[in-house]
């Protein structure tokens, strides 16, 4: 990014994370914590990706934009997760201005990216539920889904671009201590040394589009989902539909409540640790149950586990005793709905 090179007229070269206000004797613990909450998500969300992509009865819209929301989950805690970790185990706890802002931006980028694929995963299922007979084969074709997701993404990288160019463009003296786990805005704001006010009011604004107009977007979307469903007769097809939007909804609002609280409020503002649990709760515990909330309740996503874990049982048992054999059959019923 070759706008932050503009920055190196910054007095600050280097930045200190506080991180968590924990007893000395507590780091391996809380480094244990964090390296096992990291990897769940990461095996979460590749059997996910593995799961749609392997099954041919889960290629469809829906699937294909949940597979991008769990690939973004992967690199959304990467982003933050290691250097966390690291500093639980390490003496210094710097990061280099450079590293600050690339954290930064795709931190950014990727909470960006998914406010914007909520929004389109929201038109998907009310395309699906309110025009059901022209949903995959006019409006919702393979080609309309790639573009809907390259231009999320490429939406959401260049918007925290613009961001963290103003913020990269500030001046940074004397203290140099971020109050915060990762670089996030408004600590840095927090050590501007200059006239922050217009990088404050493009973040600002920023921050109205991507969460105010997506969310309003989203609440309109399932307005007319929900309008639609009361004037379902069938039962069925009722249940149908509910369970198809809830887990998205379920998403959606812990995603929008989060961000709007750490992101929908004047950014010069004191970090206390209130914000760093907040900020721990949307890039360490959200990602975690994300991908358990969006299968909880699709049947689709439960068979076809099923069958993968089916697999990988004969596989294992091929000439196995009979006792193991049963032992892999009642751990098949465990995930079946």
């Amino acid at each position: 990014m070759r706008y932050m090179e503009l920055s190196n007229h910054s007095m600050v070269k280097e930045f200190t994370l506080l991180g968590f206000p924990i007893a000395p004797c507590f780091p391996i613990l809380f480094f244990a914590v964090f390296l096992t909450t990291y990897l769940l998500d990461l095996a979460e969300n590749v059997i996910i990706i593995l799961t749609v992509w392997t099954n041919y009865n889960l290629h469809f819209p829906m699937y294909f934009f949940l597979s991008n929301l769990s690939f973004l989950e992967i690199w959304y805690v990467t982003v933050t997760l290691p250097k966390t970790m690291l500093s639980f185990v390490s003496v210094t706890k710097q990061i280099s201005f450079m590293g600050c802002m690339t954290q930064l931006y795709f931190f950014l980028s990727l909470g960006n990216t998914e406010c914007l694929l909520l929004a389109v995963t929201a038109y998907d299922h009310y395309v699906a539920i309110c025009n059901p007979f022209h949903y995959s084969t006019t409006i919702m074709r393979h080609t309309v889904c790639v573009y809907l997701t390259m231009g999320s993404w490429f939406t959401g990288f260049l918007i925290s671009g613009c961001k963290v160019f103003f913020i990269s463009q500030l001046t940074y003296c004397g203290l140099n201590i971020i109050n915060h786990f990762f670089c996030d805005v408004s600590p840095l704001l927090n050590l501007a040394c200059t006239d922050m006010e217009r990088a404050a009011l493009v973040d600002f604004m920023a921050a109205l589009f991507i969460l105010l107009m997506l969310l309003s977007v989203v609440i309109l979307f399932y307005s007319c989902i929900i309008f639609t469903v009361l004037h379902i007769s069938s039962v069925h097809s009722c249940q149908k539909a509910f369970y198809t939007c809830a887990s998205h909804l379920i998403v959606v609002i812990v995603v929008y409540v989060t961000s709007i609280f750490i992101y929908g409020r004047p950014k010069k503002l004191p970090v206390h640790d209130t914000n760093k649990i907040v900020s721990a709760l949307c890039v360490v515990v959200v990602p975690l149950f994300n991908p358990i909330i969006y299968c909880l309740r699709n049947q689709e996503i439960k068979d076809a586990l099923q069958k993968i874990l089916n697999r990988i049982i004969y596989i294992k048992t091929d000439g196995a005793s009979p006792d193991s054999c049963k032992l892999c059959e009642y751990a098949a019923e465990m995930i079946s709905p």
